[in-house]
């Protein structure tokens, strides 16, 4: 009831549109970024919301072409029109114009386009429920409605544009945390996502999403979204050590395994292959001790460790097996 009545208390503003809300067209107040690293050629949005669940509509991005966020009274469609023009050439301000020429409801639509050449396009309609505000500068947009306070959209900015040198999604994050720092959604913190996708295709659409991170209810989204980042960043490690498992790379797959593993020095699947990387490097008195911690804390990983060998995960000899498994 509390969505339909908004909708009624806004009805006299709308009418000259007929757009009223509905449940296609969610209302996603928020504030966003869209950005573009001008070296690496990455592009991301990164959002935070008091609405159930808003990385679902707001965050759209393809690699090689660009990234889009779609707010206010969510026209979702936004998002995949606008990638789709761009691949057939429009630039994003051209994109953007061209769908808001065809929106009846663009007066309440808050929209923001980066495509993989830096062109920014922004609209925040007049209708948009206030603070609402956009900014944009070389290889990024800003964009903010129904905010606590009329600084949010200047704090991101600045933000964004003090972070120059760190990855991109640093970048992204640090700017959301300068808005809800400046007061954010004036009805508080409900979900959060980022998005990073590389400047060019890989052919596999499927797989190309360099960072896909949502948080879609949580009392603190922003501090839960920079939690799941450092995990991504830690199983990026982890995943390196694996690939170099596959290559008999031992050396390589202990040095990504043991990153990942001070990241999170409490994560017993980080501490395992950290140890199968030393038992498979012939470290055998600093792996014993690892496996017996991991095996105390949780007996299935041993019953994992005597199926490894059948399949040249685990290079140690019958007695060095014995080993292992003593502990």
């Amino acid at each position: 009831m509390r969505r339909y009545f908004t909708a009624l208390f806004f009805l006299p503003a709308l009418q000259a549109t007929a757009q009223v809300y509905s449940v296609k067209e969610p209302l996603v107040h928020t504030f966003s970024i869209v950005a573009r690293d001008s070296i690496t050629g990455e592009m991301a949005v990164g959002v935070q919301s008091h609405w159930f669940s808003v990385g679902t509509a707001v965050t759209w991005g393809e690699a090689g072409v660009g990234v889009v966020a779609t707010q206010s009274f969510v026209d979702k469609s936004y998002g995949p029109k606008a990638l789709s023009l761009i691949k057939e050439g429009f630039t994003a301000p051209e994109a953007l114009d061209k769908l808001t020429a065809q929106d009846s409801g663009k007066s309440v639509r808050q929209v923001a386009i980066i495509d993989v050449k830096g062109n920014v396009a922004t609209h925040t309609g007049s209708n948009c429920i206030q603070y609402a505000s956009h900014i944009t500068g070389n290889d990024f947009s800003v964009q903010s409605n129904m905010m606590l306070g009329s600084k949010v959209s200047e704090a991101m900015a600045a933000a964004f544009r003090a972070s120059s040198g760190k990855p991109l999604a640093e970048r992204v994050l640090l700017a959301l945390e300068a808005a809800q720092n400046a007061g954010g959604d004036i009805r508080g913190m409900q979900s959060a996502a980022l998005i990073v996708v590389p400047g060019v295709a890989n052919g596999q659409p499927w797989n190309d999403k360099l960072v896909d991170l949502r948080v879609d209810d949580h009392s603190k989204p922003l501090a839960e979204l920079r939690r799941l980042y450092k995990v991504h960043l830690a199983y990026q490690h982890m995943n390196n050590g694996d690939l170099a498992m596959e290559k008999q790379d031992m050396e390589l797959a202990m040095k990504e395994y043991n990153a990942a593993m001070k990241m999170f020095p409490t994560n017993l699947e980080m501490q395992y292959w950290t140890a199968i990387a030393l038992a498979n490097t012939g470290k055998m008195d600093k792996a014993l001790p690892m496996f017996k911690k991991i095996f105390a804390a949780d007996k299935n990983w041993k019953e994992l460790t005597r199926r490894l060998p059948a399949v040249n995960l685990l290079k140690v000899n019958e007695a060095g097996l014995k080993k292992v498994l003593a502990q």
